[in-house]
C-alpha cells in the first residue's frame, strides 16, 4: 500500500456537459461552474489550476476548450452553444473518449491532477462495446491521475447505467451524485471543490498490463540528439564520461522538452527506480516528460541488476573463478575419477544447463579440488554463449533523425509523420 502523496502539481478540471433535456436550467448550470471555480482558484492558493469543457453539439461535434484559468471562457462556451446542443442521445463514451485523449497527449509533457466532472441527465444507448472500450481507456487514465466524478440530473428513481457509472467513478476514486433539484446541483458541485490530492487516498500498487504496453511505447519520446552548442554533460552523473561503462562512446542525449541530458547507461540507471511500469518507459525527473530508451539495452541491464543465472558481473569476471556447483556431476562421472576424463590435450567437453544446455570445452587440469567443488576459469572456457555485464558494452546510440512532429507530437524518422501523416521539415 502506498499514499498518494506526490502529487503535489496543479490541477486541471474538465467539465463534461451531457446535459440532453431541460431539466437543469442553464442559468443554474453557468452558476455553479462560475462559482466552482471561482472558489476553486481562492481555494488553491498558490497553485495554479486549470479548466475545460467539453459539450457535444446536434451535428454530434464536440465543443471543447481546454487550459483555461478564469471562469469567462467556459462560461462563453456554455452560454454560445447551450441552444445548439445534442438533445436527442447522450454521447456519455464520445465525451469520454474526447476527454482520455487530451489528457493522453498532454501528459507527455506535464504532470499534473485532472479531475472529471460529467453532469448528465440521461444513460446512453450505446452498445456495450463502447463502454468496454471506455474502460480499457480508464484503467490506462488511472496512471495519470484522473479523478471522475458524475453528477446524474433528474428525478428518475431507476436508471439503466447505474452500476457502469459506479464502475467508472470508483476505478478513478470518485463518486456517482443523484441530484433531483437545481439547490442539491449547486451544493453538490460545490462539494467537490477540494482537491483529490487533501483526500490523501490511499491506493493499492497497480501493475501495468503487458498489453498496455504498445500504447505507453507510442505515447512516450525518444530522447533526441544534442545540438552542435549543447554541453555534453550527463545530468545524473554531472559528467561527460560515462562513471558507469567507463566510456565516452556512450553518447548524451537529452529530453526534447527540458533540454535535460542523459548518457544511456545513466537514463536506464535512473529508469530502473522510476519507470511507470515499464522498464524502458519513464518521466523526466525535470519536466516529467514521458521518455523511452532502448528497450533491448534496459533488458539486458535489468537482468544484471536480477542476477540472472549465467550472468557475469564486473566483480565476478575479475576473479579467478566461479563456482558452479550445480554443474558438477555433468563435470565427474559417478564410477569415473576426474583425471580419467581427460583427453590428449587436457580438453573435456561438458554440457552446461542440462539436455538442451551449451557445450563448453574446459582443461580438465583445473577442475578439481579436495572438497569435489567445481572451478572453471573464465579464461579456460570456449564457445559458451555467457552475457556480458553492462561495463563491457557501449550502449546504443540513438538515431541523429529524430524528429517531432509539431502537429500531433510523435516522433517521426523520415519526413512524414506515421501517425498524422504531417510532412515535418
Amino acid at each position: 500500500m502506498s499514499i498518494v502523496n506526490n502529487l503535489h502539481g496543479s490541477e486541471e478540471i474538465i467539465f463534461y456537459i451531457d446535459l440532453v433535456t431541460n431539466f437543469l436550467k442553464k442559468k443554474h448550470l453557468l452558476k455553479g461552474i462560475k462559482e466552482f471555480i471561482e472558489e476553486k482558484n481562492k481555494y488553491a492558493q498558490e497553485k495554479r489550476n486549470s479548466y475545460g469543457i467539453v459539450m457535444f453539439q446536434a451535428n454530434d461535434n464536440p465543443i471543447n476548450i481546454y487550459s483555461k484559468e478564469t471562469s469567462n471562457s467556459i462560461i462563453e462556451i456554455v452560454d454560445e452553444y447551450w441552444d445548439s446542443r445534442e438533445m436527442r442521445n447522450s454521447f456519455f463514451e464520445n465525451g469520454l473518449f474526447e476527454i482520455f485523449s487530451y489528457i493522453f497527449w498532454k501528459s507527455r509533457t506535464a504532470r499534473k491532477i485532472y479531475r472529471v466532472v460529467i453532469i448528465s441527465d440521461k444513460p446512453s444507448e450505446f452498445p456495450e462495446d463502447y463502454y468496454n472500450a471506455v474502460y480499457g481507456l480508464i484503467l490506462k487514465a488511472k496512471k495519470f491521475s484522473t479523478f471522475i466524478d458524475i453528477i446524474r440530473i433528474g428525478k428518475d428513481p431507476d436508471y439503466s447505467d447505474t452500476v457502469k457509472l459506479k464502475i467508472i467513478a470508483s476505478e478513478t476514486q470518485g463518486g456517482v451524485f443523484y441530484c433531483q433539484d437545481d439547490k442539491h446541483f449547486l451544493s453538490v458541485l460545490g462539494s467537490l471543490v477540494q482537491s483529490k490530492e487533501d483526500f490523501k487516498i490511499i491506493k493499492e500498487e497497480e501493475e501495468v498490463l503487458e498489453t498496455d504496453k504498445s500504447f505507453f511505447e507510442h505515447l512516450a519520446v525518444e530522447l533526441i540528439s544534442l545540438d552542435s552548442n549543447d554541453e555534453e554533460i550527463c545530468s545524473i552523473c554531472h559528467q561527460e564520461k560515462c562513471p558507469i561503462c567507463q566510456a565516452y562512446s556512450d553518447e548524451i542525449n537529452k529530453c526534447f522538452n527540458c533540454n535535460t541530458k542523459f548518457h544511456g547507461c545513466c537514463a536506464t540507471k535512473y529508469a530502473s527506480s522510476n519507470n511507470i511500469g515499464f522498464n524502458h518507459i519513464f518521466r523526466c525527473p525535470q519536466c516529467s516528460t514521458l521518455l523511452k530508451i532502448d528497450k533491448e539495452f534496459v533488458d539486458m541491464v535489468f537482468s544484471e541488476d536480477k542476477g540472472e543465472e549465467g550472468f557475469y558481473t564486473v566483480e565476478e569476471v575479475e576473479e579467478e573463478s566461479i563456482v558452479l556447483e550445480n554443474f558438477r556431476e555433468e563435470l565427474v562421472e559417478k564410477d569415473q575419477d576426474i583425471t580419467d576424463a581427460k583427453t590428449s590435450n587436457g580438453i573435456k567437453k561438458v554440457r552446461v544447463g542440462g539436455f538442451f544446455g551449451t557445450d563448453i570445452e574446459v582443461k580438465t587440469n583445473n577442475i578439481a579440488n579436495k572438497e569435489g567443488e567445481v572451478k572453471i576459469k573464465i579464461s579456460d572456457i570456449k564457445d559458451l554463449d555467457v552475457k556480458k555485464s553492462i561495463t563491457s558494452l557501449n550502449p546504443p546510440k540513438k538515431r541523429k533523425d529524430i524528429k517531432l512532429c509539431t502537429i500531433c507530437g510523435s516522433t517521426v524518422s523520415g519526413i512524414t509523420c506515421p501517425n498524422c501523416g504531417a510532412n515535418v521539415i
